[in-house]
């Protein structure tokens, strides 16, 4: 088998069943190729209704109809490069396959701008009657009255049209971000607490090391990654501050009070809502995990707790492992719950190869589900054989089973609520999956000890490493309104201190610590990284309802994920029996975290 950067394999050498099967979008590339070529010149059966939108309730339907069947064929294009190139982002070919890709969408994007700023010449009640005079019309109400809130901040046509020409160009932040992680980033391999060599990647270091029970592995790799980060500071911090200068400067051209101020608007959220989240989980949270912070370092045996120690197993003796297939069988068990057609569902993404779960050179980090309307989900994950993972590959299954029922139920126009709401389809099924393993290990001490710190892994996602990425991502966004040139020093400076601020004197922090902000692609996507909390939030109060409640609550929950995009976030979390406008939902969610601490530090003292 051919090997490369310390025994790490190439994309080629991967046995097929651990890949994703892309023949479900396209047959081969060829094919794939040939639908990008017609997709820029088909978007002229979008501009044939320019000037005629606000014609007739029977032109508006038709045009719908005709946008949405194209949008479909323009997903599936962008979709497959997009997974070619996380897949192996250091093959050239799919490196090429990324830039035809994106150059096309910008072309689409500035044939078609016109679309929505036509739709601003309607009124509401000009709609109403289009509604009334066509029915059909009533299943794309939502994306119609969203368009409409957004009169006061869309530009001029002849604006608008530049700004989708440049839109290649305004998203070379993220595209440069991710390009040099993926295939310029290298990392010193690294030794074990055994004296022996291990490959090292950002995946490996991400997905495993991090985590691990040995503590001159995990320090180890700690350093060969920061040490990598530090040679790539400046020109990361010059791209992200591109990124921040071009949202700044957006946000002011369409009139927003401000950069924030227009980041929430698509995720139809109050700035209320967005501090409520961010104050809130920092003030009452940073207690109880101050309290497991210390409880880490005695069971470690560490005279110092160091930032890379805080995601090792409490109990190092005991770090289960479990095969892809075991794993499998054991989310379907902790799912069953969901009822026949949600499992119809997972069955067909571990069965038929919509997960893709090798380990090789080009990969991106982390996971991700990506969702191609008309097809199916696809899921990437980097699978490490240990029951951790387990609950990486539950989360994402959530957002696929999430889009799974959404797409069978909702036009394309209907798929996608709020980012604000995304992310609590996958973190109820972490939660599910913990509840299944508590109650099949009730006579195992240790497990369900483990479990308990894997529910706090769940919560330190969430609620720690990405919410204090959105308390670092407002002091930038505050520095960058005030003029402040966000240099590397002063994004490592802020990250430092949103990290200090939480752990207090209860982690030894380094300058490795500060330069963090550079492993999250999130940054480049608006205000996301926050919304794994507010996802968190929801379900777990929801998971609380499935406990008490059973089939009635799970039923909510269903309709809720059927539901798709047909709601603004707020009204669409309250079918599922929640407030999301009350900060107590917040308060409930973080007494639960403290719960489980004290369940822990009590189980030690038994």
């Amino acid at each position: 088998m051919n090997m490369s950067q310390g025994n790490r394999q190439y994309r080629k050498d991967v046995p097929v069943e651990q890949t994703w099967d892309l023949t479900d979008l396209f047959p081969d590339v060829e094919s794939w190729e040939k639908a990008l070529e017609e997709i820029v010149p088909e978007a002229d059966q979008i501009t044939a209704f320019k000037g005629k939108l606000s014609d007739s309730a029977k032109t508006l339907l038709e045009a719908l109809k005709t946008t949405e069947a194209y949008q479909e064929k323009v997903i599936h294009v962008a979709v497959y490069a997009n997974l070619l190139i996380s897949a192996d982002g250091s093959d050239s070919s799919n490196q090429s396959a990324a830039a035809k890709s994106g150059a096309a969408l910008a072309a689409i994007s500035s044939k078609l701008s016109f679309f929505e700023t036509e739709l601003l010449q309607l009124t509401s009640s000009k709609l109403e009657q289009f509604i009334k005079d066509e029915p059909e019309l009533e299943t794309y109400r939502k994306y119609l009255f969203d368009i409409l809130e957004q009169k006061d901040h869309i530009l001029s046509p002849e604006l608008e049209e530049a700004i989708s020409a440049l839109s290649e160009v305004l998203e070379a932040p993220y595209t440069i971000f991710s390009r040099s992680k993926q295939s310029d980033m290298q990392f010193e391999s690294i030794i074990d607490g055994d004296g022996n060599a291990q490959p090292m990647s950002e995946p490996l270091y991400e997905e495993n090391y991090e985590y691990s029970e040995d503590t001159i592995l995990r320090r180890n790799a700690y350093d060969s990654f920061v040490n990598t980060l530090e040679q790539y500071k400046n020109t990361y911090a010059a791209t992200y501050a591109t990124e921040v200068t071009k949202q700044v400067q957006l946000s002011k051209l369409r009139k927003y009070d401000s950069v924030t101020d227009m980041l929430l608007a698509p995720q139809q959220v109050t700035t209320e809502m967005y501090h409520n989240q961010l104050d809130v989980l920092q003030e009452k949270l940073a207690p109880h995990m101050r309290k497991y912070a210390k409880l880490l370092k005695e069971k470690l045996g560490l005279e110092v707790l160091r930032f890379c120690d805080l995601k090792a197993p409490l109990d190092s003796s005991f770090n289960p492992s479990t095969s892809y297939e075991e794993a499998s069988e054991t989310i379907l068990d902790a799912l069953d719950i969901m009822g026949p057609e949600y499992i119809e569902g997972m069955n067909k993404a571990l069965s038929n190869r919509w997960i893709d779960r090798a380990e090789n050179v080009g990969k991106a980090s982390g996971a991700f589900c990506s969702s191609p309307y008309g097809a199916h989900p696809y899921i990437l994950v980097t699978w490490a054989d240990k029951m951790r993972n387990a609950f990486i590959l539950a989360h994402e299954l959530g957002h696929a089973g999430h889009f799974y029922l959404a797409g069978k139920y909702q036009n394309l126009f209907n798929t996608r609520p709020s980012t604000y709401f995304v992310e609590a389809p996958s973190t109820l099924n972490e939660l599910l999956l913990a509840d299944h393993l508590m109650n099949t290990n009730k006579d195992n001490p240790k497990m369900k000890r483990w479990v308990i710190t894997q529910l706090l892994g769940t919560y330190y996602h969430n609620f720690i490493t990405h919410l204090l990425e959105g308390a670092f991502q407002r002091k930038v966004y505050t520095l960058a309104e005030e003029g402040v040139p966000l240099t590397a020093d002063v994004l490592c400076k802020e990250k430092r201190n949103v990290l200090e601020s939480f752990w207090g004197d209860t982690v030894t922090f380094d300058d490795g610590a500060g330069l963090t902000w550079m492993r999250q692609q999130h940054y480049y996507m608006g205000l996301y990284p926050y919304t794994y909390s507010a996802g968190l939030t929801v379900s777990t109060t929801m998971a609380k309802r499935i406990r008490e409640e059973g089939q009635t609550a799970v039923d909510d929950w269903l309709n809720v994920l059927k539901a798709g995009g047909t709601k603004k976030p707020l009204e669409l979390i309250k079918d599922a029996g929640i407030d999301m406008s009350n900060p107590d939902n917040i308060t409930v969610a973080v007494d639960y975290v403290g719960s489980l601490i004290d369940e822990l530090i009590a189980s030690y003292s038994e």
